[in-house]
């Protein structure tokens, strides 16, 4: 399974930082990736709000998964440093 270099909170912050700058979505920036890669630290703490609420899968993800698993998987992912 591939895995990425970057922490997911930072993937998430940067994400809610798109998501606000470009024009792609609700932003009016057709190029926000530099200004993303300068702001994204603005949206640690929605990124942490979205991952303490992912802590709990719904009932179609634990009829897949490993319950504690993921819950562990995100934990880990809230408690990472971010630089």
């Amino acid at each position: 399974m591939p895995e990425s270099n970057c922490p997911l909170v930072e993937r998430i912050a940067r994400v809610l930082a798109g998501a606000a700058l470009s024009s792609n979505a609700d932003g009016r920036d057709p190029s926000a990736g530099d200004e993303v890669d300068r702001t994204w630290r603005n949206h640690m703490n929605q990124a942490l709000a979205v991952l303490h609420t992912a802590r709990e899968p719904d009932e179609a993800m634990a009829a897949v998964g490993d319950v504690q698993t993921w819950r562990t998987m995100v934990e880990a992912a809230i408690a990472q440093k971010v630089d």
